[in-house]
């Protein structure tokens, strides 16, 4: 039973990561090709992905913890999740637990993929940052190397945050 439940939750996950990294390719063309229409919707959709992982994580780390009442120990690290995996998977048939390994590996490499992507993307970004701000700086050496809104404030060099709304 609980085989079966935790390949279930692991190809959720593998379905979840897929579909994150199908939308992430859509925010990678969306930037290089700069169509922002629907923009805020692409990461409306990966927002909506973090939250289903992030549950499924927790129902499956949920189900370590059942798995180790019902044997009637309590020895699970609640920080070691891929520890936690593969101590359940030991104690599975040997079938059941190449399954549930494989699915593992393969969610594992479908994350690190999406990890390299955002990497990517970001580095792609901080060249654009450096760049513009390079140029500015050489252009307009009278500004100090300062961007400006097209509402006059200044524009900060930290392109990680936003703000949204500068009225209380």
């Amino acid at each position: 039973m609980i085989y079966e439940k935790c390949r279930e939750i692991l190809l959720q996950e593998c379905e979840l990561v897929q579909k994150a990294a199908a939308v992430q390719e859509k925010i990678r063309t969306a930037v290089m090709n700069r169509e922002w229409t629907d923009f805020e919707g692409h990461f409306s959709a990966m927002n909506a992905i973090e939250g289903g992982l992030a549950g499924l994580e927790n129902e499956r780390e949920g189900l370590f913890t059942e798995w180790e009442a019902s044997r009637g120990h309590n020895s699970f690290n609640l920080n070691d999740a891929k520890g936690n995996f593969y101590a359940m998977a030991s104690a599975l048939p040997e079938n059941q637990r190449n399954d549930l390994t494989a699915i593992y590996r393969s969610l594992k490499m479908e994350a690190l993929k999406l990890r390299m992507a955002n990497e990517s993307l970001a580095s792609y970004l901080a060249g654009i940052k450096t760049t513009l701000t390079d140029f500015f700086a050489l252009a307009f050496p009278d500004r100090g190397g300062k961007m400006y809104t097209n509402q006059g404030t200044h524009f900060s060099h930290d392109m990680r945050s936003m703000v949204l709304n500068q009225s209380f």
